[in-house]
């Protein structure tokens, strides 16, 4: 699995990593809600970029939703982004629409 997009926090020394399922994620949820409102596809992308650079300060205080994945919600739209830890870097691996049924969120994060 590739890594779309990397970022690093200078003052916490931890690195985000935006897998490419995870920028799949993004890019349906953008499609969903610019398809609805114009411009408020873009909203969503800068809405749910900021949260996830919220974990450079916040990873691992969410709780273990599924296995070894850490949920965020999203403030501002019903998406949860879901991630792992491993050493000073955190993966994120997926961001699904909390509407879902959980057998097919669960299904997603295999």
């Amino acid at each position: 699995m590739g890594v779309r997009q990397s970022t690093d926090c200078q003052t916490d020394h931890v690195r985000l990593e935006i897998l490419d399922k995870a920028e799949e994620d993004l890019v349906a949820g953008f499609r969903f809600y610019e398809a609805r409102v114009s411009g408020l596809g873009t909203y969503f992308l800068q809405s749910l970029y900021s949260d996830i650079e919220s974990l450079q300060i916040y990873a691992d205080t969410h709780r273990w939703a599924y296995r070894d994945y850490h949920r965020l919600l999203s403030k501002r739209f019903p998406f949860a982004v879901f991630y792992k830890i491993v050493g000073e870097t955190v993966f994120v691996h997926a961001i699904v629409d909390c509407r879902r049924h959980p057998a097919w969120i669960r299904e997603h994060l295999k």
